[in-house]
């Protein structure tokens, strides 16, 4: 038999998962990084991103999750044309939030540590801190989601970043002082959640600016 002249048969491209698949991990999260993105650039609001998530993690199918990102650019889709002045390390492989949780105790993170797209605080007749001042962003959005009853879930931010935030205080206070940086590659924190009986507040913590640490480390390095 010649084999040369048996015809090729056509290889089937991969396509998007069925609309009616079960929805997996990496679904959900690779929706929640293009909603991310889309809200670093300004294409979202915080209120429109809260909302767009909370129904990415409900969402039991593909078909659920395709039309929340139906009007966006796909992640990376649009280039940047500057670098960034920051002190990003390399991005930060998408993973499972980082869980602080603080009952009937305390819970702090503060220092020179990696800051990952994601954070869940929750405070039970505890208090959580955040101190970002010092932090290594691995990434430009970083979102917290801050639960506080009958606690308080405090966080502080460097003064020179974007700082905006969606939430309610029922018989208690969530308070984000809004800051919108001069320079469009600066980090972005966003804070949502709410309080009963207790508190959420995020700030800016006076003199920390992230320029500060970005000299530091090159100090540090022997740059």
């Amino acid at each position: 038999m010649d084999l040369e002249k048996q015809p090729q048969q056509p290889v089937a491209p991969a396509g998007p998962a069925p609309a009616g698949i079960r929805a997996s991990d990496a679904d959900r999260d690779r929706i929640a990084d293009i909603l991310r993105e889309a809200m670093a650039e300004g294409r979202l609001t915080a209120e429109e991103h809260a909302e767009r998530v909370d129904l990415v993690y409900r969402a039991k199918t593909v078909g659920e999750l395709e039309p929340l990102v139906r009007d966006l650019p796909a992640q990376g889709g649009t280039s940047r044309l500057h670098a960034s002045p920051y002190g990003y390390g390399p991005e930060a492989a998408a993973g499972t939030a980082e869980n602080l949780v603080a009952v009937f105790s305390s819970s702090t993170r503060r220092g020179r540590w990696r800051v990952g797209g994601r954070t869940n605080a929750f405070s039970l007749f505890g208090s959580v801190e955040i101190d970002l001042t010092e932090a290594l962003f691995g990434q430009r959005l970083t979102v917290i989601n801050a639960t506080s009853i009958f606690g308080s879930v405090d966080i502080k931010v460097p003064e020179n970043i974007s700082l905006r935030g969606s939430g309610t205080g029922i018989f208690g206070n969530f308070e984000v002082d809004t800051l919108e940086s001069a320079d469009p590659e600066a980090p972005v924190v966003v804070v949502n959640g709410y309080s009963v009986f207790g508190s959420v507040e995020a700030k800016p913590k006076r003199g920390k600016l992230i320029t500060n640490l970005h000299r530091q480390l090159r100090k540090h390095l022997g740059h």
